[in-house]
Formats: C-alpha cells, sequence, structure tokens
C-alpha cells in the first residue's frame, strides 16, 4: 500500500435549486475549479474516476455518473458509480484512496453530485426513506426526522442533554457558514429562536435539522510520485476507516464498547451500548482510521472535524463516537465551547472556545446536503483548511483554524449503517 496525496478539490454553491444547471454541468463546474487550481496538472494525469450519487430518483437518470465521465472528457478511462446512503460522497472518497494505494492509478478523480430539487420535498423525503428497512421501518411510517428524533429522546433520557445543547450546535455550524459563499443556510441564531422554529419531530425543529440541496463537489487524489510534481502543498491521507451496522434498530444486538486507546472498560461499566442513542459503526469507523493515523488521543491531535450533522442532535452523538468526549458527555461538551472557532462571533458564553472546531464550514446543517457531494465538500474544506488557504478560496479567513495540521471528515448513512471517516494531514 502506497501513500496517497490530495492534490486539489473544488466545489460548487449548493442551493435549494438550482434549476438551469444539471448535474453534469454541476460537476464540471467543481472539476474545472479543482484543474485551475494546479496548473502544473493535467487531465491527461487521470486515470480514471470514481463517481458518487444517492439515488437515481433524483436526477430520474440511471447510469448519471457514466454521463458525467463522459462530460469531463474522461471516456474511456476506467469509472465506476458508488452509492451508501448519506456516505455516499465519503464512500467514494475511500474508493478512489483504494485506487491509488493499491497502485491500480496514479492518479484518481473523485466526484459527487445530487439534484434533489427535481422533486417536491415530501417525494424527496420519501425517497431518502427508502434507505431504511421497506419490509418493516418504513411500511410504519418510518421517516428519517422521526428515527433521529426518537434517537436523541433516548440520548436526554439517558445522559441529561438538553435541547439547549442541540440549539448550540444549530447557532455555531449557521454561523460559521456566514463566512462561507457556498453554503445554502447561513444565518445568526439565537437558543429561542432554534427552540421556536416549526417544531418537526419532537424535540426537533427546523432548525436543527438539514436541508435537501442541489450540489457537486470533485477530489483529485494522486500518488505521491504526481503529488511531488504538481502541487506546491498537497495533503497526506493518513487514515481511513469504515463501519456497519444492521438496517432495523431492533436487530442491532447490545455487547461492549468499542474502545478508543484512550479509553478502557471501566469508563463503559453501566452503558448499555449501542442502544438507540450511539453509533456502532462509527466507532468502529473511527478506531480503525486511529489505529491507521496513529492517533492515540484525537482531542489531543486531530486540529479540526468536518462531520455528518445532519441533525444537531447526530453531531453531539458523533462526538462521542469519535472518541472527543466519553459516552454521555456529547452535550456538555458543546456546551464547553470547544467545537467553536475562536475567530467567530456566537453571542454565546463559551469558555473553552476553539480547542477543537467541529464543522468550521457550516456543516450539513448550513451548507446543505446534496448527499453524494456532502462527503466530497468534507474533503474539500479539510484540504484548504490545512493548505492554510481558506481565505483564498473564501475572500475571508475567519474560518481557517490556524496552524491546522490534521483533520478528520465523517460521513454518515441511515441510522448509522454506513459510515466512514478519514484523516489528512498537512504534508
Amino acid at each position: 500500500m502506497r501513500p496517497v496525496y490530495m492534490i486539489s478539490g473544488g466545489i460548487t454553491k449548493f442551493a435549494k435549486a438550482q434549476q438551469d444547471k444539471d448535474f453534469r454541468l454541476m460537476v464540471k463546474e467543481a472539476y474545472d475549479y479543482a484543474l485551475h487550481d494546479v496548473p502544473r496538472f493535467s487531465k491527461a494525469m487521470i486515470d480514471g474516476a470514481v463517481g458518487s450519487y444517492f439515488s437515481d430518483h433524483f436526477t430520474r437518470q440511471l447510469k448519471a455518473a457514466s454521463m458525467v465521465q463522459d462530460y469531463l472528457g474522461l471516456c474511456p478511462k476506467p469509472s465506476k458509480r458508488v452509492e451508501g446512503g448519506g456516505a455516499t460522497g465519503g464512500l467514494c472518497f475511500q474508493s478512489a484512496w483504494e485506487a491509488v494505494a493499491s497502485g491500480r492509478m496514479n492518479c484518481c478523480l473523485a466526484f459527487g453530485f445530487e439534484t434533489m430539487s427535481r422533486v417536491n420535498t415530501w417525494k424527496g423525503n420519501e425517497f431518502i426513506a427508502l434507505a431504511s428497512d421497506t419490509n418493516f421501518d418504513f411500511p410504519v411510517g418510518g421517516f428519517y426526522s422521526g428515527y433521529y428524533a426518537m434517537m436523541v429522546q433516548r440520548h436526554m433520557h439517558e445522559f441529561g442533554t438538553t435541547v439547549e445543547q442541540m440549539a448550540m450546535v444549530s447557532i455555531k455550524n449557521h454561523a460559521n457558514a456566514l463566512y462561507n459563499p457556498y453554503a445554502q443556510k447561513a444565518k445568526r441564531l439565537t437558543i429561542k429562536q432554534v427552540r421556536e422554529s416549526p417544531m418537526v419531530a419532537t424535540p426537533l425543529t427546523m432548525e436543527d435539522i438539514c436541508t435537501m440541496s442541489d450540489g457537486a463537489a470533485v477530489c483529485l487524489l494522486a500518488s505521491e510520485a504526481v503529488a511531488s510534481k504538481v502541487c506546491d502543498h498537497p495533503v497526506k491521507i493518513t487514515g481511513v476507516g469504515s463501519g456497519s451496522d444492521a438496517m432495523r434498530m431492533a436487530d442491532r444486538p447490545h455487547g461492549k464498547v468499542l474502545l478508543l486507546p484512550h479509553e478502557s472498560e471501566s469508563d463503559y461499566r453501566h452503558l448499555r451500548y449501542p442502544g438507540v442513542h450511539s453509533f456502532r459503526g462509527g466507532r468502529m469507523a473511527a478506531k480503525l482510521a486511529y489505529e491507521m493515523a496513529g492517533i492515540s488521543n484525537p482531542g489531543e491531535e486531530l486540529s479540526f472535524i468536518e462531520l455528518h450533522d445532519a441533525y444537531s442532535s447526530s453531531e453531539i452523538q458523533t462526538y462521542e463516537d469519535l472518541g472527543l468526549c466519553k459516552y454521555g458527555e456529547g452535550g456538555r461538551f458543546v456546551e464547553s465551547g470547544m467545537s467553536f472557532l475562536s475567530t467567530v462571533d456566537y453571542g454565546l458564553e463559551l469558555p473553552e472556545r476553539g480547542k477543537l472546531p467541529v464543522n468550521p464550514s457550516g456543516g450539513l446543517l448550513a451548507c446543505g446536503h446534496p448527499v453524494g457531494a456532502t462527503g466530497l465538500m468534507q474533503a474539500v474544506f479539510a484540504f484548504w483548511q490545512l493548505q492554510g488557504s481558506i481565505g483564498k478560496h473564501l475572500g475571508d479567513e475567519r474560518l481557517q483554524v490556524q496552524q491546522a495540521k490534521r483533520g478528520l471528515i465523517h460521513s454518515h448513512a441511515g441510522t448509522g449503517t454506513y459510515i466512514t471517516v478519514s484523516i489528512l494531514e498537512a504534508a
């Protein structure tokens, strides 16, 4: 297995609708941006591509990734499509990494997109709900906001998590997005405004939930030989991990917590795991990625994190799965301010702000969630952070994490059925 580097990336504006652009044009815009950022690189150096999009229903086109491959002028080079619910972009990133790490390719393009505006919101929610067990959960009214409401209700019951702590996640991510021109839903919020926005599924309000979006993102991954020739500041991918779980939550067994290097069994002697309050697949993905990257204490060794916050509650749950704090302490972790940037005014008292920024891009809550592009968008932002080039690409330095050395990206599907974690480091 050989080293793999990210050498460039591009994204489009994430928007509620981009009716004047089809999926091919959106990917082409992100692709052109990525190529422009590495002028010594040429399209001829791309050996193949991996495409990602969640649902044929949104594009109303089977094999849409093949059409993108042609539109980018990459035929007849190898190509394949990957799909894995909300983790589709993360799986795409790791598939491209595998192509280069194995030696099959010296440079692989990862591209992803979604055009969710092509259907009504209720129909889009139905399509997304088909990523749950259609033999059991879906026929009895299972929609994802309901699943996540149930999970956070249990988290609140078990650990004392509060709706105010959830609202702080929403405030943070929406405020970060004010300085991200690619984001769909940037705004300043208060706890009162989050809680008074329309209730969707108790206790989740509209401001606790991400929105369906149109958008695209691309990443260029390359071998060390290619990266050294074309990129002045390549970013090394040092850890990849993934995990899975049963589709139907009732089928998930209870057992011991998968321990991370800085934990012990005594930390969780009385915890019923994973319950419906935690994601076993996320803990597995983190464990494997940390082992590969040589991380023994993520809270001390990571500079920032871009994680899958489809719901404000799932960001809190994921703090725990990633080992940033112990299970049950996610609410207190956000309340401490550690996951907030030190350069942004949130209108909150945050005693430990800036220690480990989470979702400086604005995350899914504020950027939007064009599913096939989301995990790749996280990779692009992590790449820019580690290059120290946030100001160049966003036109504002406030989202730049100072002296960023190592970042984590995290993609999540369903109620935790597929989860990916990848670690990137400044080379």
